[in-house]
């Protein structure tokens, strides 16, 4: 069975007399306060293996886990890291003489799930309000957006995305067992050059021309996945693996086939599609078009993030779609006085204002609301005095630094797992990282 935890650490671990060192150990006091972490970890990971190695513990995966997210590492560089720092291995409590590798940290940490990191959040929360750490009477609050791992999209580099995927699946359907030579030719040579040439043409004429040969292109490919299909039926002798590629490929053509009348309705009927019925990737197919100031055009989710006066992240909320901030403020408040309590005085970027939603604040309990653009709202209507209104509109622009350092330190400008599970289990952990890096810091002595 797969252990929580190493039954006997090493009485030779020790932290560096550094600046992460000193860190790592209060991050790794910090942990061992919280046993109940692993309970959770254990319950994602599990085993049901009785004999051979068990795998990692679930407290060496949490903890490297924190590790990546805290140094902003790959999986090979942890890997090294464990190897070669005495501070890195004391803090993952990994088994004497032995160090995962990369494989191995991939698939431990890749099994902690979004929800698992979120109740850790919430642990640790809750320990920081108890130790007075963090009061929650002061609540701020602001959105931002963390970019998927794609690359920046056009309908033509789409339909080149299909055009290859569908080459490789065609390409491995004749290495399941039994499966036949199928008749098909790969495309992707022509529609590469054609992808090419509609990058660097100039004029929608000449452009149209060129597009109607790339979808001529992706249409031949569907074609051919199309009309393997019967052949394989008869021919496979593993049903389990021809299952799973049908599926891939129904996932895929669906993909493929929305991309396709996406392009159609803009390029030849210049329709202007919505961003809601927009494909902007076939690998991360969940991804959201964020337009931000009407000025820059982000490729990923909207984040919106609380924090409070010791600047600890309480909540993050992965939005679907790009909803308006004003339609987000009390939904947020609502999650923080569930957990926290009703705070007393609230800041707001001055997207969240509305004359509604401060009387819904002021409903709730909140004595002072304060949005960082008045919005027409008088300020003796949302606070006391305009010297509460300085200080709240003050305290609300500390939450930007707050949202830098996770973005600069913490990896959260740009995802790097793959999936929209993983996604959210990306934003969870780096928060997590950044709370207990804070913690450490903040924590007397």
């Amino acid at each position: 069975m797969r252990e929580k935890r190493i039954t006997q650490a090493s009485i030779f671990d020790v932290f560096a007399d550094h600046e992460i060192g000193i860190e790592l150990q209060g991050m790794s006091r910090l942990l061992d306060a919280h046993p109940v972490l692993l309970d959770f970890v254990a319950d994602d990971l599990g085993s049901d293996a009785t004999t051979g190695r068990c795998g990692m513990t679930a407290e060496s995966a949490l903890r490297c886990a924190v590790l990546k997210q805290y140094r902003q590492l790959t999986y090979d560089e942890l890997a090294f890291h464990l190897l070669d720092s005495a501070s890195f291995q004391a803090f993952a409590r990994l088994p004497v003489d032995w160090t995962p590798r990369k494989a191995a940290l991939q698939a431990n940490i890749a099994a902690i799930r979004d929800t698992t990191w979120e109740a850790i959040q919430a642990q640790l929360m809750g320990t920081a309000c108890a130790t007075g750490m963090e009061r929650g009477r002061m609540w701020r609050l602001d959105s931002t957006v963390i970019d998927s791992p794609i690359h920046e999209p056009t309908d033509s580099s789409l339909l080149l995305d299909g055009v290859r995927v569908m080459g490789r699946l065609l390409a491995s359907a004749e290495q399941l067992p039994g499966a036949p030579k199928l008749d098909w030719h790969n495309h992707h040579r022509r529609a590469k050059k054609r992808a090419r040439a509609i990058r660097y043409t100039r004029g929608q004429d000449k452009k149209k021309s060129l597009y109607r040969d790339l979808i001529a292109q992706t249409r031949a490919m569907l074609g051919y996945l199309e009309h393997s299909a019967v052949p394989l039926q008869l021919a496979v002798t593993d049903a389990a693996a021809l299952a799973a590629w049908q599926a891939e490929v129904a996932h895929t053509t669906d993909l493929i086939a929305r991309v396709i009348d996406q392009t159609e309705r803009r390029v030849f009927n210049d329709e202007r599609v919505p961003a809601a019925d927009k494909i902007v990737s076939l690998f991360e197919p969940h991804t959201d078009i964020i337009v931000k100031d009407r000025r820059d055009t982000h490729y990923g989710h909207k984040l919106n993030l609380t924090s409070g006066a010791s600047g600890l992240i309480f909540d993050v909320v992965i939005e679907d779609g790009n909803p308006a901030d004003a339609a987000r403020f009390m939904p947020m408040l609502e999650r923080h006085i569930e957990r926290f309590g009703v705070p007393r005085q609230v800041a707001a970027d001055g997207g969240y204002a509305s004359r509604d939603n401060l009387a819904a604040a002021q409903r709730a309990g909140v004595e002072d609301v304060a949005f960082h653009k008045k919005r027409g709202l008088p300020v003796e209507d949302m606070v006391r005095s305009p010297w509460v209104y300085r200080k709240l509109r003050n305290f609300r622009a500390g939450i930007e630094a707050g949202i830098s350092c996770l973005k600069r330190a913490y990896g959260l400008a740009r995802c790097t797992w793959k999936g929209l599970d993983h996604f959210k289990a990306y934003v969870w952990s780096s928060v997590v990282a950044h709370n207990l890096v804070l913690m450490a810091r903040l924590a007397p002595g």
